[in-house]
């Protein structure tokens, strides 16, 4: 019968039509590693299209689910596996794109279609791997074939490539993906080996989930023996390393290795069981299963890695916090520690499910939703937070600095994540939430490197011109006389007739970053000036005032009474 439907096509599979031949099957390792970084961007690259798709089609009409899961790529992929684990070929048989005779499909010898595909992928054959295989029912766009084509895998016909292509169209009103006319003609041009050959335990062994037993104690055992070399002699490595190294645990090169070679140990041996099980003619149930699982493990070994990594990046940032003494920057290192943590852990759970076929692309709306109302109902909160990566990044104060900030004067006590304390001078604790405190106008006193000394020396108004140029000499002799005055311009100048006083002001600064100690300084540059006004007889004026008191009004005289006659 498909002598007769395909009689005058090429039986070699060897010609292609230009614009339906994939490009050439990759190096089963390249593969490998190309199935593995798949694995890493099927979050982020196959679960937002699939989610935009269902969100645009909302309007469109539902269309009832394919009985036989063909959908995607995967999907079609994943059940036709199932149907070969069951030797049940008929079943197998739905999922080739087989010609269509009046209303009904022909099924007749699609059985030994499907019987033979096991045989060649059982003997040299491959697939995709699992985490490889598109998610999304429109397939992969940048493969370099038609639309309503995708590669699973290869015959393992002769030399050349032998492609297994997926074919998309419609059937029964639903949108499905079946293995193509090409593939089929392949099929049919096997050699006869193939024709007569049987199943990997079908005739002979125990079978375990539709594949013989020793099949599945190899892959495993390759599995592990990559494991165990690869972990040996990343723990030879670690321990030549620590020998070699003086003080290895404050070693960053070392402390990055020590926290990188477990678990890329674990990472290159899934890669090295890949390479493996590519090549080693078992069932291909078996070997499907496993690398489908092994891609999870990769994914496990990588968010492994991420973790001890970042704990090693975050301990090296806080000693180093520690030695510059910014204890306030630890707590902000903790958070992003831990926000780096729960990222990481939340995409091993992503894909762990999805090695386990579990639909994450709901949950991912859901936790995108839940982001959203979360986010609005903790506006303060972030903004707390963003003000104190912005105070510990800024460090316009650190913890012990006496700071005016607004109208509270205090010594900071501590750098929070949600709010800074300041203890003012009454011994009582403000509280300033992080997000009002970035905004605030902070003074810091604990920065100033000198002092300012301006005080107004006012002289009594009985002392002659003479006499104030002879105080004005006298304080600025004071002033060059103190070693602890910045010799830079000290000046007094007689600049005004006070209400009580001839005002002389002081410009000059005290060299000393301490407080305590320029009050001492200013005690002394002030008793000195006092000491030699008074030994030239000037005195130092105080507030008075005069008071003139006007004597009563004289009443007027009254004229005498004869007057008026």
């Amino acid at each position: 019968m498909f002598q007769r439907r395909y009689g005058t096509c090429d039986l070699s599979g060897r010609r292609r039509v230009p614009h339906q031949t994939p490009k050439r099957m990759q190096v089963p390792v390249v593969r490998s590693i190309r199935h593995i970084f798949l694995l890493l961007l099927f979050t982020t690259l196959s679960v937002p299209p699939a989610f935009a798709q269902e969100a645009s089609n909302t309007a469109a009409p539902v269309v009832p689910a394919d009985p036989f899961g063909r959908e995607t790529p995967r999907s079609a992929v994943t059940g036709l596996i199932e149907a070969l684990a069951k030797r049940d070929y008929d079943r197998a048989a739905n999922y080739f794109d087989l010609p269509v005779q009046g209303d009904r499909q022909v099924l007749g010898g699609a059985s030994e279609l499907a019987r033979r595909l096991q045989v060649l992928l059982d003997s040299g054959g491959s697939l995709i791997p699992f985490q490889g295989l598109a998610n999304d029912a429109g397939g992969r766009i940048d493969d370099d074939l038609p639309l309503d084509r995708e590669l699973i895998g290869d015959l393992g016909i002769g030399e050349g490539d032998a492609p297994i292509l997926l074919t998309h169209g419609d059937l029964d009103g639903r949108p499905v993906w079946r293995i193509s006319h090409d593939t089929i003609r392949r099929l049919m041009a096997a050699p006869a080996t193939v024709v007569a050959a049987a199943p990997a335990g079908e005739a002979t062994g125990v079978n375990v989930g539709g594949a013989p037993v020793e099949d599945w104690a190899l892959l495993i055992g390759i599995a592990a023996l990559s494991f165990v070399v690869l972990r040996l002699l990343a723990t030879g490595v670690l321990a030549l390393m620590r020998r070699s190294i003086i003080d290895a645990d404050a070693n960053g090169f070392y402390r990055f290795f020590h926290a990188a070679l477990p678990p890329l140990s674990l990472f290159i041996s899934v890669i090295a069981f890949y390479g493996w099980a590519e090549k080693l003619e078992v069932a291909i149930v078996a070997r499907q299963t496993l690398l489908r699982y092994a891609g999870g493990v990769a994914a496990v070994a990588l968010v492994w890695f991420g973790l001890r990594l970042v704990d090693a990046i975050a301990d090296v940032a806080i000693a180093r916090m520690h030695r510059r003494s910014r204890r306030q920057a630890v707590s902000v290192v903790s958070l992003l520690r831990r926000a780096a943590k729960i990222l990481l852990l939340v995409f091993s759970v992503v894909a762990v499910l999805d090695t386990f076929g579990i639909d994450v692309t709901t949950g991912i709306a859901a936790l995108g939703i839940g982001g959203i109302a979360l986010a609005l109902g903790a506006q303060k909160t972030v903004e707390n937070l963003v003000g104190s990566v912005t105070v510990i990044a800024d460090r316009p104060i650190q913890v012990g600095d006496f700071c005016r900030v607004g109208d509270v004067v205090g010594t900071v006590e501590d750098v929070g994540i949600r709010s800074t304390r300041i203890r003012t001078n009454d011994r009582t604790v403000v509280t300033i939430p992080n997000g009002d405190f970035s905004s605030r106008q902070i003074e810091n006193f604990a920065k100033r490197d000198r002092f300012l000394f301006a005080p107004v020396i006012g002289i009594e108004y009985n002392n002659s011109a003479d006499k104030v140029r002879e105080a004005v000499a006298i304080i600025e002799e004071v002033l060059v006389g103190h070693d602890k005055v910045l010799q830079d311009g000290p000046r007094a100048r007689f600049t005004n007739f006070g209400e009580n006083s001839l005002d002389i002001e002081v410009f000059s600064y005290i060299d000393v970053s301490d407080f305590g100690e320029s009050t001492v300084i200013r005690q002394e540059l002030l008793l000195s000036i006092y000491e030699r006004l008074s030994a030239a007889g000037i005195g130092i004026a105080f507030p008075t005032r005069t008071i003139f008191l006007a004597p009563p009004p004289t009443p007027p005289i009254a004229a005498p009474a004869g007057d008026n006659e």
